[in-house]
């Protein structure tokens, strides 16, 4: 009865939130906008305050956008099909299947006599690993293969949730490492081709963003590390060879890889290899199920998928829809375009935040995507360099810490089970300021 009384407390906590939020924005924002904004800053509540489960309150705007005449009920329902949640869920048989051979249990032993075995050592190790894939595989392919290795290493739950966390950030972090680690890095080289405007080389790009990911990196791996002094690690490898079903599953895992790299690689100079990411990852899924593999079985595998974070991302793609229909988007960009009167600086930093902060209630693709001419807008209307804004806004599109919806990583996390969102806005708060300073300082000092 207590907690009962507890968690309609927290409900009407966070209706009370979205009231307020719809009331503050009908100030500047029409009705429609302004019933989105509520409708968001209520889904956010409940999720933060967890007052219902996540896939739960992921599916609630299936019934909110319909009722407040936001998105009808099938312009609503068919984000919950995007494509990108099929990558999610042959991702998530991949991980079901590695976690069932106990291959992940091989691959920590092998990750430990690497590296220190000592909490922040391993933070730190996976932080970089995560990273410097991500610079050439999809942040959410990074993130599928190694959260179930980093879950195992220690069943001490505090640990748990950092391991996971430092994989999720570092994937976010090192994606921009290269032009084709992440969606909106190649949106923003097609929007400078379309404008005729010199593009960035490969090289350059690295060159540019290299400080950024690192400095980055490290932030992650000390943030992570801290109050894990005292906490010790023990680890018992009792997998010394590899079985016959965990050769087959990591033959599999390095077949992906590499078609996911030819993929990526070629994609800018041949168009890729005609493949979908999304289609990729889904076959090699549900290979798993099909001789000579025999991995996974239905009736006993299904119930490990995390369906509430793909229920997750088709609120998040929703929300995106909702942003464009209602003319949210354009109305944000509108006052944008107000704050040319700002000095360069100023500017800087008010499209680094806005970014960052919009990114963690909508996809950075369709943000960057709406953005990006804006952007370019004020910048050419104050006489600056649009190439220089424009990196910045590309940049924080992927530098979104505090909620699962946020980014791809994120969410992959959340679906471990052992990160409260409570624990990711804690630590992405700090590393969101964190990305905005050190991304509008590189864009000062070192880009310029």
């Amino acid at each position: 009865m207590q907690n009962q009384k507890k968690q309609i407390l927290y409900i009407v906590i966070a209706a009370t939130v979205g009231f307020l939020f719809f009331l503050l924005s009908l100030i500047f924002f029409t009705l429609p906008q302004s019933l989105l904004l509520g409708v968001i800053a209520l889904l956010v509540a409940l999720w933060t305050n967890e007052a219902l489960p996540v896939g739960i309150v992921s599916l609630l705007p299936i019934i909110l956008f319909p009722s407040l005449s936001i998105l009808s009920t099938k312009d609503t329902a068919i984000n919950y099909a995007n494509p990108i949640i099929y990558l999610f869920f042959g991702g998530f048989l991949i991980a079901i299947a590695v976690e069932k051979t106990q291959l992940h249990r091989y691959i920590a032993h092998k990750i430990l006599k690497i590296f220190p075995s000592t909490p922040k050592g391993i933070i730190f190790s996976l932080t970089f690993t995560s990273g410097l894939l991500s610079a050439f595989l999809s942040n959410t392919a990074t993130t599928l293969l190694l959260i179930s290795i980093a879950l195992f290493i220690s069943q001490d739950i505090r640990l748990k949730m950092r391991f996971a966390l430092s994989i999720a950030y570092g994937a976010s972090v090192g994606g921009i490492l290269t032009p084709i680690g992440t969606p909106p890095n190649l949106i923003f080289l097609g929007f400078m081709q379309d404008k005729g405007m010199q593009s960035i080389a490969f090289l350059e790009w690295v060159w540019m963003v290299a400080p950024v990911v690192f400095i980055m990196l490290f932030v992650v791996a000390i943030l992570l590390g801290l109050g894990t002094k005292e906490i010790n690690i023990s680890f018992e490898n009792d997998a010394k060879v590899l079985t016959k079903e965990q050769k087959r599953v990591l033959y599999l895992v390095g077949a992906l890889l590499l078609v996911l790299c030819l993929n990526a690689s070629l994609e800018p100079y041949w168009s890729g290899l005609g493949l979908n990411e999304s289609a990729v990852l889904l076959c090699f899924g549900l290979v798993l199920f099909a001789p000579p593999l025999n991995i996974l079985e239905w009736a006993e595998d299904k119930s490990k998928v995390p369906y509430e974070i793909m229920f997750l991302f088709g609120a998040g793609f929703s929300i995106a829809s909702a942003f464009s229909s209602t003319g949210l988007a354009d109305k944000i960009a509108s006052y944008l375009l107000e704050m040319s009167g700002f000095s360069p600086f100023m500017l800087l930093v008010a499209v680094a935040l806005l970014i960052t902060f919009t990114t963690e209630i909508t996809s950075n693709t369709a943000l960057i995507s709406i953005m990006l001419p804006v952007v370019y807008s004020v910048s050419t209307h104050m006489h600056q360099d649009a190439t220089l804004f424009m990196m910045v806004a590309t940049i924080c599109a992927s530098y979104a810490f505090m909620l699962p919806i946020a980014t791809a990583p994120n969410a992959i996390a959340m679906s471990s089970g052992a990160i409260s969102i409570k624990d990711m806005a804690k630590y992405g708060l700090v590393l969101n300021f964190v990305g905005v300073a050190v991304i509008v300082l590189a864009a000062e000092f070192f880009w310029k």
